[in-house]
């Protein structure tokens, strides 16, 4: 059973950087797409990017395009979150998540049975 770990996540300043990590434990990681999504207070959970069982399609909300990169390295079976400029509207918990699919169709729709730890990332001066 693939689990999943996150970590990275911190107190930065508006325009900082951060990266998160995914850390994956179980045979199956290398054939699944990886999403990373996050939970602000109040608000839903939303998807942020995603990266699929291959590394070769990624996918990202409309709200951090040009800022976020997600990446995986198969070796490691990690899935890394590069965050840059940040803004106070990115503070929010970080998951990261499989819904169980080779590709990334579709996956802020996923259907995530357990959800992990998370990581807090909060954005302020």
């Amino acid at each position: 059973q693939l689990q999943l770990v996150e970590s990275g996540g911190g107190l930065v300043q508006p325009g900082g950087s951060l990266r998160l990590s995914c850390a994956a434990s179980g045979f199956t990681f290398d054939y699944v797409a990886i999403g990373w999504f996050r939970q602000a207070p109040g608000k839903e959970r939303e998807g942020v990017s995603c990266i699929s069982s291959g590394g070769g399609s990624t996918n990202y909300a409309d709200s951090v395009k040009g800022r976020f990169t997600i990446s995986r390295d198969i070796a490691k079976k990690t899935v890394y979150l590069q965050m840059n400029s940040l803004k106070s509207e990115d503070t929010a918990v970080y998951y990261c998540a499989a819904g169980g699919y080779s590709g990334c169709s579709g996956y802020m729709s996923w259907n995530i049975g357990s959800w992990g730890q998370g990581t807090q990332v909060t954005v302020s001066s």
